[in-house]
């Protein structure tokens, strides 16, 4: 089974409104999806408000954790946005990390890996070990990208995740139907990451179930 906490939909950049994505992921088996659009201070209200409303689905659905992906905004207003985003009703905080593949401003990733009210620090790029100890002091979960691109640094990730021992979860950060994982992918992308066998159950099947389990 599988739990994806990062995934997006029409509210952002993605393709689906999140009935239809909800409703994919079930049929690939998942027990649980956050949905984690994209954010910023000019967008958040707006997007918070309509995503609370998929946890609707539950009853007939997997359960849905309403998220944000605070995105390209500045590393001193991060801490802000993910207030105001909780206090909107998100129970479900990712931060857009340093990701090679875009120009994210620098300092992102200790800004989000320094802030326990963050979940998910993801596709951190060229993470430091400094970075990744501070993620492990503030229980902040570091992400194996399934997404093509912000995937090509996972292997870094695995291994300073190891060092400083901070949690890891895989993710598929999904825009578009074929981006979700089912489990057997999910276990490909953090094999190829370099995590371990045990490491791998431990992504896919134990850290995400424990991080959400008091929401659903």
């Amino acid at each position: 089974m599988r739990i994806d906490l990062h995934t997006h939909t029409i509210f952002s950049d993605g393709e689906l409104i999140p009935s239809e994505l909800v409703r994919r992921a079930m049929d690939l088996g998942h027990d649980a999806i956050a949905i984690t659009d994209h954010v910023d201070v000019t967008n958040v209200d707006f997007v918070v408000s309509n995503i609370v409303k998929a946890v609707e689905l539950k009853g007939d659905y997997i359960p849905v954790i309403p998220g944000v992906e605070i995105t390209h905004v500045p590393p001193s207003k991060i801490a802000e946005i993910a207030r105001r985003a909780r206090k909107l009703g998100a129970q479900w905080i990712v931060v857009h990390g340093e990701t090679v593949t875009e120009p994210v401003m620098r300092g992102t990733n200790l800004a989000a890996a320094g802030n326990p009210d963050i979940d998910v620090l993801a596709h951190p790029g060229l993470i430091t070990i400094e970075e990744a100890e501070a993620a492990a002091s503030n229980d902040v979960i570091l992400e194996i990208s399934g997404r093509n691109g912000h995937n090509i640094t996972n292997g870094r990730v695995a291994v300073f995740a190891r060092e400083a021992g901070a949690k890891t979860i895989v993710n598929s950060d999904a825009h578009a139907p074929g981006n979700l994982m089912d489990e057997k992918r999910a276990r490909t992308v953090a094999l190829g990451a370099g995590l371990t066998e045990e490491e791998t159950e431990r992504a896919i099947n134990k850290t995400p179930y424990d991080a959400i389990r008091h929401l659903i």
